[in-house]
């Protein structure tokens, strides 16, 4: 459970992540200077933004009848210059410190100058220890042997960083924090250094987030002296730094809170701050355990184990995977982590992450979450679950000014700031599916809970999206169902049958698909919690008269109203197959809709981009066919190539750290593989806990304990030659449950608390 390197990380994606749910930190590793990339969760550029158009609602009718007689190209014109966002909305994913939308940046660094004269340097190992959230460094230089550990502390909300030899004296270096823009150092007594600052806010007095880091060193022996330029260690047998930091988004009093937590944290033993640590993340981590089998490549350093994985069975690097999802997740999204993890996670290098570092709705964040809980992270679910929340307000006030609607929605991009309006092109932005989309994982959330009381806090919020969705359905003359207009299906375009192309359209197979989820859901929720039965008696109408899905002149399932292909074949995004996954609308059990949603994946190909390729795990796995979701989970383990955006795909895969390539780093890829490789091993979507729906051939052997099902019930799972041997199903909540292995399914009535092994 370790991801290691024979050298120094030279680029960022070569380093080793650790973090606390706020605070991450990324080691590099470096003999002669170490460099450590420190981030803050609410380190955000921006502020609230004005950026609904109050009365774009009155274009709307003409809109819709440019739509239904066919116009979609004139429509959507109408759209860029009359019903996109009011201002510069995300500044096309550029909105750095000068645009008010905002972006996640990265809070600093920290350095450490060692001094070092030319030399040989021996047994060089850097390693990412993903049972106990740590990165160590360890090499043997002119006859000593140094150390460096580094760990997030989520109990003591600090970065803990020690520095060891193996002879008395050696230790020397200067130590500083710096910042490219908006901040100023100086020493703070005689062994700190504090790193402090304002974000823009893209307003004209620029007065954003204020954020503080706070650094303290001591050292065991030798001299410890703060000045203008760091903090110097000489002669030192070894040496601890603690950092603690924050911002004012949460916390007005940041620069107290910050100052407590390291004066604390720096009073205790070490062995007590990382008991303490090791205890708290391991109560996350070690929910769930898995083993595909290992081999001599596990021997290899990671960027020699991802080249090697094409030509050379790896199983366990597929489970290593698996598990560094679950690591990233915990790290980047614990209970109380103030926001959802966004593009980055938290990881972030650039004072300008890519697209803002916000949280896409059209997919992106959602598929963040995705393995929350079936890889039993089902409270570190919580952050995106509140941050639904956020978008209520800001999105009744966005339904108004664009739809003259009841409800609530957003759109494509959000922030920190309630961003809902739909984005500055109409091309992507006027997409209304991500406020329904995100709103399942509410639902999710309670299948995998059973939580009442969480069901009722989150009913509000469904109630509001599903009002929405009856508002903007209108009826299309063929046929007369209903559908959304104006609609995308997400940065996809489609050829009329006149030749010309168009992204804005009636009714997409995506927006009918969440509509129907969110309707149901919907009317599920308020059975159970004994309210609105008029509404739902409104929903399960509308329900009835959405759009079916079609099967097109390929054999696909279609993508839009109409029958018409696309102009990028091999697009990356797949929205029509969301109810195959993450929905559950195109199963088994409706075998001619089963059968278009393989057509359409062999068309769209096994490239993609890196979360695209995750996508396409899930997708296969759903189709029950594991051996083509472990070929493109190969695809999606790829040494990437390059950083730069390249939508082709051939950069995509993964970085010699294992962070996934879009390019350039997404996290999203990351969590949606781990999701993909639990869905090859259990399913539970269906209404039956499914065992090893999607084994490949190369994971003929192997066992998973700890995985998550709908109901709330717990998975060990134990097989051989492709056939299970043990299986455990532990009921937390009791209640009754089927599980299927093959066509072998065994009833059970469970009871709250017991266990129930199984035999086949």
């Amino acid at each position: 459970l370790s991801i290691w390197f024979r050298a120094p990380a030279t680029k960022f994606h070569e380093s080793c992540p650790v973090g606390n749910g706020r605070l991450g930190g990324m080691l590099f590793g470096g003999v002669d200077r170490e460099k450590i990339v420190l981030n803050e969760q609410t380190v955000w550029s921006g502020s609230v933004q004005d950026a609904d158009r109050e009365d774009a609602w009155k274009v709307l009718p003409e809109i819709r009848r440019m739509l239904l007689a066919g116009n979609n190209p004139e429509a959507q014109a109408l759209l860029n210059r009359s019903f996109t966002c009011k201002g510069p909305g995300s500044s096309s994913g550029n909105a750095g410190d000068h645009g008010p939308f905002g972006c996640y940046q990265v809070l600093g660094l920290l350095t450490l100058n060692f001094g070092l004269e030319s030399s040989e340097v021996r047994n060089y190992r850097r390693e990412l220890d993903l049972d106990t959230a740590t990165a160590h460094v360890s090499y043997s230089l002119d006859g000593v042997n140094y150390s460096r550990e580094l760990f997030a502390s989520a109990p003591d909300q600090a970065l803990v960083l020690q520095l060891t030899a193996d002879k008395s004296g050696q230790i020397r270096f200067k130590a500083a924090l710096s910042r490219e823009q908006r901040a100023t150092v100086r020493p703070d007594g005689k062994d700190g250094f504090v790193l402090e600052g304002q974000l823009g806010n893209g307003k004209p007095d620029g007065k954003g987030v204020s954020f503080l880091g706070r650094l303290k060193v001591v050292a065991d022996g030798g001299t410890v002296k703060a000045g203008a330029d760091g903090v110097e260690v000489a002669g030192a047998n070894s040496a601890m730094l603690y950092f603690t930091a924050g911002t004012d988004m949460f916390d007005p009093a940041f620069e107290r809170t910050t100052a407590r937590q390291l004066a604390a944290v720096a009073k205790k033993p070490l062995n007590k701050v990382r008991d303490a640590h090791l205890k708290e993340f391991r109560s996350f981590f070690r929910r769930v355990s898995i083993d595909l089998g290992c081999t001599e490549s596990a021997k290899l350093p990671t960027p020699e184990r991802l080249a090697a994985a094409e030509k050379t069975s790896d199983p366990q690097l597929a489970a290593l995977y698996f598990q560094f999802g679950r690591y990233l997740l915990i790290n980047s999204s614990r209970p109380d982590s103030p926001l959802p993890s966004n593009l980055q996670g938290i990881w972030a290098e650039e004072t300008q992450t890519p697209w803002n570092g916000d949280f896409h709705l059209d997919i992106n964040v959602q598929m963040n979450y995705w393995p929350a809980e079936v890889a039993n992270l089902s409270d570190c679910h919580l952050p995106l679950l509140r941050y639904i929340n956020t978008l209520v307000e800001p999105g009744r006030k966005t339904a108004k000014a664009y739809y003259n609607s009841d409800g609530w929605v957003a759109h494509v991009v959000s922030n920190p700031w309630g961003f809902t309006s739909p984005g500055e092109d109409a091309s992507w932005g006027s997409t209304t599916s991500g406020s329904p989309w995100i709103c399942e994982h509410l639902w999710t959330h309670y299948l995998y809970t059973h939580d009442k009381k969480f069901l009722a806090w989150a009913y509000p919020i469904l109630k509001g999206a599903a009002q929405f969705g009856l508002d903007i359905l209108i009826e299309e003359p063929t046929h007369r169902w209903l559908v959304t207009a104006p609609a995308n299906s997400p940065e996809n375009a489609f050829r009329m049958k006149d030749g010309r192309t168009a992204n804005t359209c009636l009714g997409p197979t995506i927006d009918m698909q969440v509509y129907r989820e969110l309707f149901s859901n919907m009317i599920a929720a308020a059975r159970l919690l004994g309210r609105d039965e008029d509404f739902a008696g409104k929903l399960e109408a509308a329900s009835a008269r959405l759009a079916p899905h079609q099967i097109g002149k390929h054999g696909q399932l279609q993508e839009w109203l109409e029958d018409d292909d696309e102009p990028e074949p091999h697009h990356r995004h797949v929205s029509h197959l969301y109810g195959l996954y993450p929905g559950e609308q195109i199963t088994a059990a409706t075998p001619d809709l089963f059968n278009a949603a393989r057509v359409s994946l062999e068309r769209r190909g096994d490239g993609g981009t890196g979360w695209s390729l995750a996508w396409k795990v899930n997708f296969w796995a759903r189709l029950g066919d594991g051996d083509h979701a472990h070929r493109v989970l190969l695809n999606l383990l790829h040494p990437a190539v390059g950083s730069g955006v390249n939508y082709g795909g051939s950069g995509a895969g993964s970085y010699p750290n294992l962070f996934c390539a879009h390019p350039p780093f997404q996290i999203d890829g990351n969590f949606g593989g781990c999701a993909g490789i639990a869905e090859m091993l259990l399913q539970s979507h269906a209404g039956e806990i499914h065992l090893l729906p999607a084994l490949p051939k190369a994971w003929a052997t192997g066992s998973v304990h700890g995985l998550r099902t709908r109901g709330g019930f717990e998975v060990d799972l134990e097989w051989k030659d492709g056939n299970p041997t043990r299986a455990l199903i532990r009921s937390p909540l009791g209640g009754d449950c089927q599980v299927r292995w093959n066509e072998k399914v065994i009833s059970l009535k469970t009871k709250r608390g017991k266990a129930y092994p199984l035999t086949f």
